[in-house]
């Protein structure tokens, strides 16, 4: 698609880390908020679709948006707090995922509505929550682990290992990956755009209305499905393979630019 065809969109959907918030400052650029605000104030809806789970938000709670697309499309609210989806991963996968990590080399954290836990403090554990600046979550009591309302986990194993290890570990579950030190780990064939539906359908939004963007694998399936899926230019290279558009980093005003650029500002 051209700048030139000017869609009618009416709904906007934003990864955070690394696509709002820059990871080199930690904070939102200025011209990312003013794009937000303007946005609204044309009556466009704007929604967070992230990886992250609804309770490790704060660091932007100072900006107003219409909804919430957490844990990859497991937990999906609007901003009045009405949760529109809730859906756990097969408590029979979390158990064979426990079993494994009794046996083998393996770090993971297990993420709930209301908590995270993980089952060790490894290093490339407490880098990952130090990269996305959140506290290192308590390490869970192995005789005590609630395995039925596990929205989200995170398995710490190559890229390499991912293929194999679902299949024959979490055979219900799909894996996406926004970091080559951890992959995601969902619901069967939940993802952020399994969110977007739900956001569509409560809006009164048509697919062809939306625009995403976004900068990891995780993102992929969202950018697929929206009629213009952007990535940030400092977005992975499977990403960028996919996108519709290719805009300008996260520090750089990439959000507003790819908005002008399609004339939705």
């Amino acid at each position: 698609m051209s700048s030139s065809e000017k869609p009618n969109i009416k709904a906007v959907f934003l990864d955070i880390d690394g696509t709002l918030i820059s990871f080199k400052t930690n904070t939102i650029p200025e011209s990312t908020r003013n794009a937000i605000q303007s946005l609204r104030a044309k009556g466009i809806k704007v929604i967070v679709a992230t990886g992250r789970s609804i309770n490790s938000l704060d660091h932007i709670g100072h900006i107003t948006f219409d909804g919430f697309i957490t844990f990859n499309g497991s937990y999906c609210i609007t901003a009045e707090g009405q949760v529109m989806d809730k859906t756990f991963i097969d408590p029979s996968d979390i158990k064979s995922l426990v079993r494994y990590a009794e046996s083998f080399p393996l770090s993971y954290s297990l993420m709930y509505e209301n908590k995270v836990e993980i089952n060790d403090a490894a290093p490339e554990v407490v880098g990952m929550y130090a990269h996305i600046n959140l506290p290192v979550p308590s390490v869970h009591d192995k005789e005590n682990i609630d395995t039925d309302h596990v929205l989200q986990a995170n398995i710490f194993l190559k890229q390499d290992d991912e293929e194999t290890f679902m299949k024959n570990v979490m055979p219900n579950s799909s894996a996406s990956r926004w970091s080559p030190l951890f992959a995601d780990v969902n619901h069967g064939g939940i993802t952020k755009s399994t969110g977007i539906k739900h956001f569509c359908e409560y809006f009164g939004i048509d697919i062809s209305e939306t625009m995403a963007f976004g900068d990891g694998g995780n993102d992929i399936a969202m950018l697929k499905f929206t009629k213009i899926g952007v990535a940030m230019g400092n977005a992975n290279e499977d990403v960028k393979k996919i996108a519709d558009y290719i805009t300008e980093d996260v520090d750089n005003h990439g959000i507003e630019s790819a908005l002008i650029y399609f004339g939705v500002l």
